[in-house]
């Protein structure tokens, strides 16, 4: 999709890219990027838009952190061995992941989420991803894989313009609901 648009909530998917419990507290600023995608799925979820996961080898690195593993629903994870979920191939079973945007998360930014996005997009999906939802090790990665995204096409958002393209409009439920709980 070679197109410029906003997200819309009945044409996206979100994908939570290995929040795994064991490196999580390795990611600079690890309980913030926690906070964001835990924030992410949450409004996802009550606009209706479908939430998947990934994990990079659970045996080793463990599974997605307990806090935003609670809100999936059962058959929302895959798990992979390649950086790349495009790679790894477990991105077709999960939730909404035929949809043609894909709002992207997670750890870290510059091996998995760097490959992932550059293969979505590859693969004809509209990519999004929000920057203040990823991590790596080291700050200078993420500020590098977010360089290389964006001159690769990809387009970088934060978490609230997610939620406004995906309410579109005031003056509804949905809006006072999510503005009253998450745009504090």
């Amino acid at each position: 999709m070679s197109h410029i648009s906003l997200m819309r909530p009945d044409q996206s998917a979100l994908l939570v890219i290995d929040l795994q419990e064991r490196l999580l507290p390795h990611i600079h600023d690890w309980q913030q990027v926690l906070g964001h995608v835990d924030w992410l799925v949450q409004v996802a979820q009550r606009l209706g838009v479908p939430v998947a996961a990934t994990e990079q080898y659970p045996k080793g690195i463990g599974h997605t952190h307990a806090q935003v593993a609670a809100r999936l629903p059962a058959g929302a994870v895959g798990e992979k061995m390649h950086f790349s979920c495009v790679a790894s191939a477990c991105l077709p079973p999960l939730p909404g992941m035929t949809r043609p945007q894909v709002v992207v998360c997670g750890i870290e930014s510059h091996v998995c989420v760097l490959q992932t996005v550059l293969e979505l997009a590859s693969a004809g999906k509209q990519v999004f991803v929000v920057a203040e939802a990823v991590g790596s090790r080291d700050p200078a990665h993420k500020a590098l894989a977010l360089e290389r995204m964006r001159a690769q096409g990809i387009t970088i958002v934060c978490r609230e313009m997610v939620a406004f393209e995906w309410l579109g409009q005031a003056g509804t439920d949905q809006f006072r609901d999510i503005s009253k709980n998450f745009l504090k």
